[in-house]
């Protein structure tokens, strides 16, 4: 099995959740202009439970497994490895067993008396049988990660996009004239058929890359698996109470939200619409950059594990310096282009520009979403998931509580959840990074930041004039591809010119990386 190094087995997710986030915005763009905004807002309401569902099925046992995996792997021992994989599997196949039944079950409860519109028993529904195909999915990536193959689970992500989109708009259509919310239902059938594909997938690379017997004297390894549990429970627990906490906010905010606007006087059919504008809309779009970001967080785990088994904890810092020079030079563009570009692009992909002003008011805060996933991925992989875990319920706290105060307020309605989503971001970031400072040397190297704040403003102010002034008088799509380019230029060139990127990372770009190295000298 092919082992990469942290930033070439980062840079293959990179290109993997590009493709995957484009293939999913062509997959949003298809839905909403196949239900229209309240058939996306019946979608989201369905997904958070979903999610939930999931992350309580998953225990946390992704990151587990990457971190354990990779530290057996550095000690050369591959019964523990087998160890790992057999109890997982045993215990994400039983979490299955108990909480698909009971998704669908409690759909109609959930439909009724939870979300303030019935609709939402549909997508419910359809959406169940994805958790066990999910579960196991997750198991098998983990191990993939830990072993620091990074390729079988790029692929899988992108093949499940594509299966997603080949049918999504067959499955919409076909159930539209049943109602809107059998229209939401079809969009989930196809992820639900896009996600097996690409569990087929990953077992099909696990056979053959695997150099364990897994189903030899399988149920003796889980009656001896003890320790083994018990090691992937320590990790797995708070990592999972990190994003149980998360999810149930994600669970509890269409129904805050739906409730304070109710409060403030908007009637339920227009309060969805609005839901579905900003969580359907708006936040997909904010939310399209991270891919990099994850990318790093799920490098950065096994790397960093490995190198703490090593007691190289210089190597730990320089990754984390490393992953955060990444998050910010890549958020720093992505908010660029969002903030000046938020009405063309809404405008371009949904064709209607009425959520572009939330993507215009929370795109300057997202810079701290990009920052949070590699600061919560070090803390896991330094045991310290468990203080990433408290530091989410405070985030998940402070933000439901303002959903409710801002967003009763007519002034401010759908706003004010939109408002109230940015704070509990920073919120959670800022307290990840006090965390990582207290127990990890590093520097907060202040020159960089500066000198990337100065990009962002030179780059915005370049791509605001091409598109308001050059190039006023083209079509729409000309006019805003040609801005959006001039606008990644001059970030790009800025990198270089203010030496933000270092020599190595620009010669393994692909293509062209050779090129920009010897054409302009970087650190």
């Amino acid at each position: 099995m092919s082992k990469q190094t942290f930033l070439k087995g980062t840079l293959i997710l990179i290109l993997a959740g590009f493709i995957t986030r484009v293939l999913g915005f062509i997959n949003r763009i298809v839905v909403a202009r196949f239900i229209g905004e309240e058939g996306v807002g019946l979608y989201n309401m369905a997904v958070p439970t979903l999610v939930l569902v999931i992350t309580i099925t998953q225990l946390g046992l992704p990151v587990a497994i990457s971190k354990l995996v990779a530290e057996a792997e550095a000690q050369g021992d591959h019964r523990r490895i087998k160890k790992i994989l057999v109890v997982s599997l045993s215990v994400t196949c039983t979490l299955s067993l108990i909480f698909t039944p009971a998704m669908i079950l409690l759909a109609p409860y959930l439909s009724q008396h939870v979300f303030t519109d019935h609709r939402t028993y549909w997508p419910l529904l359809a959406i169940a049988p994805v958790v066990p195909i999910v579960a196991i999915s997750s198991v098998i990536r983990g191990y993939f990660q830990g072993k620091q193959n990074m390729r079988p689970a790029a692929i899988s992500q992108v093949l499940e996009q594509i299966v997603r989109i080949s049918l999504v708009a067959v499955c919409t259509s076909a159930f539209l004239p049943y109602g809107i919310e059998y229209a939401a239902a079809g969009a989930m059938i196809s992820a639900v058929i896009g996600e097996l594909a690409s569990l087929l997938y990953l077992v099909t690379m696990f056979k053959m890359k695997k150099k364990i017997k897994i189903r030899r004297k399988f149920f003796n390894s889980v009656k001896n698996g003890k320790e083994t549990l018990n090691q992937l429970m320590n990790i797995a627990l708070p990592t999972t109470g990190s994003r149980f906490i998360g999810n149930i906010s994600w669970f509890f905010e269409p129904i805050v939200v739906a409730n304070s606007l109710y409060i403030a006087g908007v009637a339920t059919a227009a309060a969805t619409k609005q839901y579905g504008a900003l969580t359907g809309y708006a936040i997909p779009l904010l939310m399209l950059p991270s891919f990099i970001t994850f990318s790093l967080s799920t490098s950065l785990v096994p790397a960093i594990s490995e190198a703490m088994a090593n007691n190289q904890l210089k190597t730990v810092e320089h990754r984390l310096q490393q992953a955060l020079r990444l998050s910010l030079i890549s958020g720093g563009l992505a908010c660029v282009i969002l903030y000046v570009f938020s009405d063309p692009l809404m405008t371009v992909m949904y064709g209607t520009n009425k959520s572009a002003i939330f993507v215009q008011v929370m795109a300057p805060f997202f810079i701290f979403h990009y920052f949070q996933g590699p600061l919560q991925a070090v803390l896991q992989a330094l045991d310290l998931a468990k203080a990433a875990m408290i530091n989410s319920l405070i985030g998940s706290v402070v933000k439901t509580a303002l959903i409710f105060v801002l967003a009763t307020r007519p002034s401010l309605g759908i706003m004010g959840a939109a408002l109230a989503i940015v704070i509990g971001i920073m919120l959670v970031t800022l307290l990840h990074l006090a965390t990582v400072i207290k127990v990890v040397p590093f520097t907060i190297h202040v020159r960089e930041y500066v000198k990337s704040g100065v990009t962002m403003v030179l780059a915005g102010f370049a791509g605001f004039f091409a598109y308001e002034y050059i190039f006023e008088t083209t079509p729409l799509i000309f006019r805003l591809l040609t801005s959006l380019s001039i606008t990644t230029v001059i970030y790009c060139l800025l990198l270089l010119v203010f030496k933000l990127v270092e020599k190595d990372e620009v010669k393994r770009i692909p293509f062209v990386g050779s090129y920009l190295s010897r054409l302009i000298p970087v650190k």
